[in-house]
């Protein structure tokens, strides 16, 4: 395929920078854009600030993106969809929640390792910890940076999905990671109600990634299945012993 490209997390996080200023000159889709970016700042008695803007990636978003994109370049609808699968692929949204952030530190240098103890994720009642994030985060702060974290999207036993219709979801950053937070803890919070009205991303990219995702899911059950099954072995002929045993002894 033209757009067949492996992307880490740091490739991605370029590719969606370069996006971000390709989508902001398409006017109409802006509205779509905004909708799931949220900032927060501070300011500390020196002077200092800590910016940092909590981009989720929606069905909604990324539909924005991929389609300003597709404008531009005149893809036909083959070339917008393969795109849109690479591009998901890269952004491993077929396992997971993927947030971008963006942080400015004007002040004393923040330290912000272990960055995956500095950020969670509430899905509804439960707490979770990112799955994967850009390493970056981990190195002292002065100036200006941005990446991706990822937070699960399903439950690793069940298979099923995390997030339901009634539920918020909600971005939370510990108030260590920057000295101007004073250990103020910063909050985003996301309706993920209107994530799901507007609409799923779908199409063939869509159906790729869901087999792609299932095709895994089917290879850990059968993982599973196989050592249940050796160990159902195992104590069929401990059983079997037994009872061997047991007549062995009751025929003397």
């Amino acid at each position: 395929m033209r757009y067949c490209v492996k992307l880490t997390v740091i490739a991605v996080t370029v590719l969606l920078s370069g996006f971000c200023l390709t989508a902001g000159a398409a006017g109409r889709y802006d509205a779509a854009l905004a909708r799931w970016s949220k900032t927060e700042r501070a300011q500390d008695d020196m002077g200092g600030t800590f910016t940092i803007k909590a981009t989720l990636y929606t069905a909604e978003y990324i539909e924005a993106l991929v389609q300003s994109e597709a404008e531009k370049n005149l893809w036909t609808s083959s070339e917008l969809e393969d795109y849109k699968y690479n591009f998901l692929k890269g952004l491993n949204l077929d396992e997971n929640i993927a947030v971008h952030l963006e942080m400015e530190e004007l002040g004393p240098t923040a330290h912000m390792a272990p960055f995956n103890e500095m950020v969670s994720m509430w899905i509804g009642r439960n707490k979770y910890s990112p799955s994967d994030y850009d390493t970056r985060f981990n190195m002292p702060l002065q100036g200006k940076r941005d990446g991706l974290i990822y937070f699960p999207r399903y439950d690793e036993k069940t298979g099923k999905p995390l997030l339901d219709r009634n539920m918020s979801l909600r971005l939370v950053v510990n108030g260590a990671v920057s000295p101007v937070l004073n250990s103020r803890e910063l909050r985003f919070i996301w309706d993920v109600q209107a994530e799901a009205a507007s609409t799923a991303i779908s199409g063939a990219a869509a159906d790729r990634l869901e087999v792609d995702r299932l095709i895994r899911r089917m290879e850990r059950l059968n993982a599973e299945k196989a050592d249940l099954e050796s160990q159902l072995d195992a104590k069929n002929r401990e059983v079997n012993e037994v009872s061997a045993r047991i007549e062995e002894l009751q025929n003397k």
